[in-house]
């Protein structure tokens, strides 16, 4: 098997990259930039081959995988940067990349009759509510430049392949870029209280963890939707013996198991959406992934996400 990853200097690529080098599976690593840039931590990225290349690029798409003739291509390049979304002069470029870019990789898979991974995300949903999103749901309202985008890319993807996996994810943390965890943590050695919003429902995803479920998929046909978060901590009750959330979390809950595990003891305030009044995108309320497809699809759920973050803690050095 020979494997394609888009976006290797990003957080998930990076650690697909990683995992599928591993496992000894045959892989070439791509981004816009002219190198692997490794992670801030200064952890070691593959010795993979790389290609730089610009998704937006249809001919230089076509051309990189071609040459490559990749059996997969999982396809981790986006942008991530939510509220700059918003900005009038970032829109043509969100939507080049997210959604152009996109129907690029999907259309030169389809050429070499590659399969496809595709990383989309809750915001493809109205937020609203309290049930889980299923995978399957077609009731796609975005909110946001971005959430449109990211819906516009699995429309491409759907609309062109076959042979593709549409996987959403929510919260995301690893050891490459920023992410909310490394924000807490600095804010929380500075100050000694926080303020963290407390309406907004989902669970985080660890991209080493997301990584492995990846490689699990394509090594089989069994396409289509799925979401894929770090699981709750299961049982009936609101809390565990040691304080911690059971069920799907607040931003709230996750900042303040975040400081009992790495020993802070910075005071953490819950606050509205409204009351934090920061961000320019509408974030989703309903955050929620329901993830038992996976399951009856035969693949491994992620471990808590309080074992995430354990683990995470330990490879940052906290």
């Amino acid at each position: 098997m020979k494997v394609f990853v888009t976006g290797v200097n990003g957080q998930l690529g990076h650690d697909v990259i990683n995992e599928l080098a591993g496992r000894g599976i045959e892989a070439v690593g791509s981004d816009i930039t002219p190198a692997y840039a490794g992670a801030d931590d200064g952890s070691a990225v593959t010795a993979a081959p790389y290609v730089q290349m610009d998704i937006t690029d249809a001919a230089l798409v076509e051309q990189t995988i071609r040459g490559i003739c990749p059996d997969t291509v999982i396809h981790c390049a986006a942008w991530t940067a939510v509220d700059a979304a918003e900005d009038e002069e970032n829109r043509d470029k969100v939507i080049a990349i997210n959604a152009g870019g996109t129907e690029n990789i999907a259309k030169a898979c389809k050429a070499v009759d590659a399969k496809m991974v595709y990383i989309s995300t809750d915001y493809v949903f109205n937020g609203q509510g309290t049930e889980p999103w299923k995978p399957d749901c077609r009731d796609y309202a975005p909110l946001s430049v971005y959430g449109q985008t990211k819906l516009d890319g699995e429309l491409a993807v759907s609309s062109i392949l076959e042979k593709y996996f549409i996987v959403r994810i929510a919260w995301v943390f690893g050891v490459s870029g920023k992410n909310f965890i490394k924000t807490m943590l600095n804010v929380g050695r500075k100050y000694p209280e926080v303020r963290v919003v407390n309406d907004q429902i989902g669970t985080p995803t660890y991209t080493y963890d997301l990584a492995r479920l990846l490689v699990d998929m394509i090594g089989t046909e069994k396409y289509g939707y799925y979401h894929a978060t770090n699981s709750e901590v299961p049982g009936d009750q609101d809390y565990t013996a040691e304080g911690c959330r059971t069920g799907y979390i607040s931003w709230y809950d996750f900042t303040r198991e975040i400081y009992r595990q790495a020993g802070l003891s910075t005071k953490v305030t819950p606050v509205t959406t409204e009351e934090y009044g920061l961000s320019k995108a509408a974030r989703p309320a309903n955050s929620r992934l329901d993830k038992t497809k996976l399951a009856e699809a035969g693949f491994v759920p992620l471990p808590t996400w309080q074992d995430a973050l354990r683990r995470y803690l330990q490879v940052i050095g906290e």
